[in-house]
């Protein structure tokens, strides 16, 4: 069994990624539904939360049946990271995870997220900051290192474990390659490999199949696997998994039917979050998403965003339901 701190995650635990204006908690819901064993809010700025920036302070909103749920961190002060670690536990997540790895350039190019690699004395003390703030299991998200000549992720995950840290998730890629090019987890297998190491690692990076799940499980012997952009309009990721492993078969893809009613789901949840206006809005970039490979889906596409009232983006959801299952007859 993999566990952190207390939580029990079972024996092969399947993490849903902190993405940005993705994982929210209308998000996280549809991904629970389906089977994912461990989730993160999207990161959270810690200069917003100290300075109660509206946007940050929600994102700190978790829901009981989300657990077990981490509440996702990153910034570039030591000590402000540790003040607004102190402020996320107040909202009892169940562990406090720290970003390293995100490349994005209005975060790395501020020092936060994957900048820290380039500075690992920083990352260190910010860590130990963040792990004496709270009670809480504290865990790192981070990238192989911050290009081809600095993957210094064997040394970095020592002392990070050595500080309290009490899991890891390695993405297979540097800040420099972004997400261009292949995931390399042959590090991340090396991480399982070290006698010194005893917390759980997770590996990440182009996981999009049941397949591609089990052989790198096999391969790389990780703990876990975290998912992120293979999510996206398909929640249903995390149980199809599972059944493969179970069964060495696919589950049958979604239906039309399926499909609605999940995206109805999320639709639900985001107004009941954000609100009738900030809801329908932000569920824009799903639909494309949930409805991926359907021939001629354009025209609904085109109504499903222009539509501001959730009865008319009912009805055009119950449309799509006839007449793409009319189609598959």
């Amino acid at each position: 069994m993999v566990r952190i701190g207390n939580i029990d995650l079972g024996a092969f635990p399947l993490l849903l990624a902190p993405m940005e204006d993705v994982s929210d908690p209308p998000f996280r819901a549809v991904c629970k539904e389906n089977g994912a064993d461990l989730m993160y809010t999207e990161f959270i700025s810690s200069e917003g939360l100290i300075r109660d920036a509206a946007k940050s302070r929600q994102k700190l909103d978790i829901f009981e049946y989300e657990r077990p749920i981490g509440i996702q961190l990153f910034g570039s002060d030591v000590q402000t990271m540790g003040a607004c670690s102190a402020i996320a536990t107040q909202a009892n997540p169940d562990l406090i995870d720290i970003n390293y790895g995100c490349p994005v350039k209005n975060v790395a190019c501020k020092g936060a997220g994957a900048a820290l690699l380039q500075d690992i004395p920083k990352m260190v003390k910010m860590t130990e900051a963040v792990v004496k703030s709270t009670h809480l299991p504290v865990t790192v998200k981070t990238r192989l290192g911050w290009d081809d000549t600095t993957k210094n992720i064997l040394e970095v995950a020592e002392q990070l474990q050595d500080i309290g840290i009490q899991a890891l998730t390695v993405h297979g890629r540097t800040r420099v390659q972004m997400y261009k090019g292949a995931a390399d987890w042959t590090l991340i297998a090396r991480l399982k490999e070290n006698p010194r190491l005893h917390i759980p690692i997770f590996g990440n990076g182009d996981i999009d199949s049941p397949e591609k799940a089990l052989e790198y499980k096999n391969r790389y012997g990780v703990d876990g696997i975290m998912i992120g952009r293979a999510t996206i309009g398909n929640p249903w990721i995390f149980n199809d998994i599972k059944h493969y492993f179970r069964t060495g078969e696919r589950m049958a893809p979604p239906t039309i039917s399926e499909r609605v009613d999940t995206c109805r789901r999320h639709l639900e949840f985001s107004i009941k979050w954000k609100g009738p206006v900030l809801g329908i809005f932000e569920m824009r970039r799903h639909y494309t998403n949930y409805f991926r490979g359907l021939e001629h889906f354009k025209p609904y596409r085109m109504r499903l965003v222009e539509a501001m009232r959730f009865e008319e983006l009912n009805e055009i959801l119950e449309e799509i339901t006839h007449h793409f299952s009319e189609a598959v007859c």
